[in-house]
């Protein structure tokens, strides 16, 4: 299980997904103040912002799919399925980021923090993850053919 290639991937793309929960995606500058949107919701400095709990869990969700997407490792088609559905909700959360964005108003400064290229680098590690089982799927079927 954990000695596939597809595991080690997977792993990566769910601690990708978790580190948008602490690393600052978007900065903007607006007429109320500086806002960092984190993969738990817009944070103002120097005021009270709650948690944007749907944004939270979506996020931690992402990263919790690709976490135990890992002990699929018998399923290999249910794997990939699974696997397309986590960059489905990737992107999902990738255009819910940038709508938030949009609704801040009178922005005058936007700054892209380092964040916001988690969702791209989680996808790439899902693809990656998705070639592996493709190959063992392969050699599977190779060794098959040979009894």
């Amino acid at each position: 299980m954990i000695q596939r290639i597809q595991s080690i991937w997977f792993l990566l793309a769910a601690l990708t997904a978790f580190c948008l929960l602490f690393i600052p995606i978007i900065g903007v500058e607006s007429s109320s103040g500086y806002h960092v949107l984190y993969g738990s919701g817009l944070k103002t400095t120097g005021g009270n912002s709650p948690t944007n709990i749907p944004l939270l869990t979506s996020t931690a969700f992402a990263g919790l799919i690709s976490l135990m997407n890992i002990f699929n490792f018998r399923n290999r088609k249910l794997q990939i399925r699974i696997a397309l559905l986590n960059i489905i909700l990737i992107l999902a959360l990738s255009t819910w980021f940038f709508q938030i964005v949009k609704g801040i108003s009178g922005v005058s400064v936007l700054n892209f923090e380092p964040g916001i290229y988690l969702p791209l680098i989680a996808i790439i590690f899902t693809l990656l993850a998705i070639r592996g089982i493709k190959k063992d799927e392969k050699l599977i079927r190779s060794a098959d053919r040979l009894r």
